[in-house]
C-alpha cells in the first residue's frame, strides 16, 4: 500500500540540492526560507556557498530526506538516480525532477515507488517526454506537472525583451547581455 504525501511536511527536512547552478542556488534560498536544511553536490564545490557539500550523490542521499534533481543531463548524470540511490533515500524519501526526465532510471523509480520502497516523487519531465509511464497517475504519492510552469505571460513578454535587446547590441557591435543578469535587465 502507498502512502499518500497530502500531509508531508517541508519544514526541518533535510534536502539534498544536485546540481547548485543558478536554478538550484534559487531552490535551495527558497527551501531554506521554509526552515528546510540544505546540502548539494555538484561538479565542483562552490566556494561562495555555505551549504554543506558532498562530493558523490550517495554521500548526499545518505543525508538526505528529499532529493531535488536540478542538474544538467549528460552522459555522467544519465540514470544517475537509479534503484541504489533510491533504495539509500529510503521509504520516506521523496525524489523532486525538475531538470531532465533521463537523470533518473524512470523504470526503476515507477518500481521503487510501486513498492513503497521510496516516500514520494514529484516530477516535472520525464525520460520520453510526452510519454510517461501510466503507473504513475494511480500512485497517491507522486505529484505531476507538465514542465511549462515558467511560461507565464511575463516570462515571455521579458524573453521578447530580451532577443530584442541583444538584436540591437549586435547589430550595434556591443556585447550581448545575459538573460536574467540585473546589469542587462535595467534592474
Amino acid at each position: 500500500m502507498v502512502k499518500s504525501i497530502s500531509n508531508f511536511q517541508l519544514g526541518g527536512k533535510r534536502v539534498g540540492i544536485v546540481g547548485l547552478g543558478n536554478i538550484g542556488l534559487h531552490i535551495a534560498t527558497r527551501l531554506r526560507a521554509m526552515g528546510c536544511i540544505i546540502s548539494y553536490t555538484s561538479r565542483t564545490m562552490k566556494p561562495h556557498v555555505t551549504f554543506p557539500f558532498y562530493p558523490t550523490i550517495h554521500q548526499l542521499v545518505a543525508n538526505s530526506d528529499i532529493l531535488v534533481i536540478s542538474c544538467a543531463l549528460t552522459e555522467q548524470t544519465h540514470h544517475m538516480i537509479d534503484r541504489e540511490v533510491m533504495l539509500v533515500l529510503g521509504k520516506e524519501g521523496v525524489i523532486v525532477n525538475i531538470a531532465r526526465g533521463a537523470i533518473i532510471n524512470e523504470k526503476e523509480l515507477v518500481e521503487c515507488l510501486v513498492k513503497g520502497e521510496i516516500g514520494g516523487a514529484g516530477l516535472d519531465v520525464f525520460e520520453n517526454e510526452p510519454h510517461f509511464p501510466e503507473e504513475l497517475f494511480k500512485l497517491d504519492n507522486v505529484v505531476l506537472t507538465p514542465h511549462h510552469g515558467a511560461v507565464t505571460e511575463e516570462a515571455c513578454r521579458n524573453l521578447y525583451d530580451h532577443i530584442c535587446k541583444n538584436l540591437d547590441a549586435f547589430l550595434s557591435n556591443k556585447p550581448l547581455g545575459v538573460f536574467g543578469s540585473q546589469e542587462f535587465n535595467g534592474i
